[in-house]
């Protein structure tokens, strides 16, 4: 990465209107593949299958890597990538924010990936207990959409509880230290947390969100290059059928990368959900869902339409 991406990567306000204006240009026959440390792009990667794919498109392929959906959708908006990964959050907010996305695709549900953990020996029992309470959480996340429905199925709102707001690193040292009361986190740092700390789970997502997983494209380059984003795809959904059949194998490949240990990374992945496919109309209700109930709690500036930035394969 160059110096201004290595800044874009930096970047940590996951919040609307936080995106660059200016953008870099972009190498002719290399596709810029944005990813985070744990996840589908990083077998990918890893496997390097895609790699010979690409040539006989005549094209080559630059992995960068970003702590976060926000800040790879930052680089995405501003031309430094072509191509990434995220949850179901980030590219809402960056949609609000005007980047040029589409949604090629998702990984089904996996609701037991994201939890709120409280420590083990916390008096906490239940959502309701929250009342009042420090939570972290990383902001325009995932985990931001579930902590908003389960404190709603608990009678409460975000107004009801002191959010703070820390990228999984910070928090879980938060966390640790008695600084917050609950911490809103996903796999593998779930896993993680859970097994090294004995943490206590007072939710997770099932019955109240989806915790998808999306693959995203920028606009102009999905147009432009169809038989790019479909052997993309077609790799993604191979290195995903793997992974499910192979969990062992796929968690050697990722511990190394997150720090951690397989068996715990086993956990995480057994919570993913398998099986990507182009999103059906359903998801988009799943999503369009997610960004009114964000609009509404004033976090996004403006209402967004979700089917505006999906993209039919092939097209």
């Amino acid at each position: 990465m160059n110096r201004r991406e290595l800044l874009i990567a930096a970047a940590a306000v996951p919040v609307a209107g936080a995106f660059w204006s200016a953008r870099p240009a972009r190498a002719d026959n290399t596709i810029r593949i944005g990813y985070q440390k744990y996840g589908t792009l990083v077998l990918l990667k890893e496997k390097g299958t895609l790699e010979g794919e690409l040539e006989k498109l005549g094209y080559s392929v630059t992995w960068n890597e970003f702590p976060g959906g926000p800040q790879l959708l930052e680089a995405l908006n501003v031309g430094a990538i072509d191509f990434g990964t995220a949850g179901e959050a980030p590219p809402i907010f960056a949609q609000a924010a005007g980047a040029p996305l589409v949604y090629v695709g998702f990984e089904p549900p996996a609701p037991k990936g994201e939890a709120i953990l409280v420590p083990k020996d916390s008096t906490l029992k239940i959502v309701a207990d929250l009342k009042g309470k420090k939570v972290a959480l990383n902001k325009g996340s995932n985990v931001h959409y579930l902590l908003v429905r389960a404190l709603e199925n608990a009678g409460l709102s975000v107004k009801d509880i002191q959010p703070v707001y820390l990228p999984p690193a910070d928090a879980r040292a938060a966390f640790e230290q008695g600084s917050v009361d609950a911490w809103v986190i996903w796999d593998p740092f779930l896993a993680a947390a859970s097994a090294a700390t004995g943490a206590r789970t007072l939710s997770d997502g099932e019955n109240l969100v989806s915790n998808h997983q999306f693959f995203l494209a920028e606009r102009g380059f999905a147009k432009a290059n169809p038989k790019l984003i479909d052997t993309l795809f077609a790799q993604l959904t191979a290195i995903d059928a793997w992974a499910q059949s192979d969990p062992k194998g796929a968690a050697a490949i990722l511990s190394p990368k997150v720090g951690i240990p397989v068996d715990v990374l086993e956990v995480a992945l057994g919570r993913q959900g398998y099986g990507i496919a182009p999103l059906t109309p359903e998801v988009v209700a799943e999503q369009q869902k997610i960004a009114d109930t964000f609009f509404k709690l004033g976090l996004l500036p403006k209402p967004i339409t979700v089917g505006d930035a999906v993209v039919k394969l092939g097209s």
